[in-house]
């Protein structure tokens, strides 16, 4: 046990080793998030479409695939909101000189990265009770029929539209900063590559924030699939 906590205990007790948890947790949360929205956009094609995507998601490995993927990210998730406090704490440890030089060449997203990191870590909690766990009796129901008329009821809510689009504006927030110190950290950012590297950060930004808000909005607003 021993020989296996201290590897472990050196990369966390190291600044690099942390901020190499975070660019690689936040590696996989980046292409979890391309890969969700993709199914969640299936939503537009109809019911059926939507009811047999969430079918063959619930059915892999004889229904351990979504769990191992659910318990493995959430996992990802608090690591890097972890590594991500603890490496700004330390920063702010730091001497007053650096404290000053890092606030001036922070961006405004930069700055705001711990609370957007706990609100995001708040809302996949709430989001995992109400449309994964179904603590709402009502959804549960619903599912047991269709996924897709669950989706539909559970953003009728308007509430918790409005949390959902909070969050994902915090989420598009954070990545606007953390995809590209991502690349940086794992060693592909250069002088060359820095301009594509921030049109590709930006890009995937605005693609996350508009795909998934528009299925609240979608249907909160415009009644779609109701």
């Amino acid at each position: 046990m021993n020989a296996l906590l201290c590897p472990i205990t050196a990369v966390w007790n190291s600044s690099i080793g942390k901020k190499l948890l975070v660019a690689l947790t936040g590696l996989a949360l980046v292409l979890f998030l391309a890969g969700h929205l993709i199914g969640n956009l299936l939503i537009y094609l109809g019911a059926e479409a939507f009811d047999e995507y969430a079918k063959a998601l619930h059915e892999a490995l004889r229904g351990g695939g979504v769990w191992i993927a659910r318990i493995g990210l959430l996992v990802c998730l608090v690591i890097h909101v972890a590594a991500t406090i603890s490496l700004t704490r330390a920063n702010r440890a730091a001497s007053p000189k650096y404290q000053h030089e890092a606030v001036i060449q922070a961006t405004k997203s930069s700055r705001i990265m711990i609370w957007s990191g706990l609100t995001i870590l708040a809302f996949v909690i709430f989001h995992l009770l109400h449309f994964t766990v179904r603590v709402d009796s009502e959804l549960a129901e619903i599912a047991k029929a269709s996924p897709h008329k669950m989706v539909i009821v559970g953003f009728s809510n308007g509430l918790v539209v409005l949390f959902y689009l909070i969050a994902m504006t915090l989420l598009c927030s954070h990545l606007s900063h953390g995809v590209a110190s991502m690349f940086q950290t794992l060693g592909f950012r250069s002088r060359k590559a820095a301009p594509l590297i921030a049109f590709l950060s930006k890009g995937y930004t605005l693609v996350i924030w508009l795909g998934f808000c528009s299925i609240p909005i979608a249907i909160y607003f415009f009644h779609f699939g109701c």
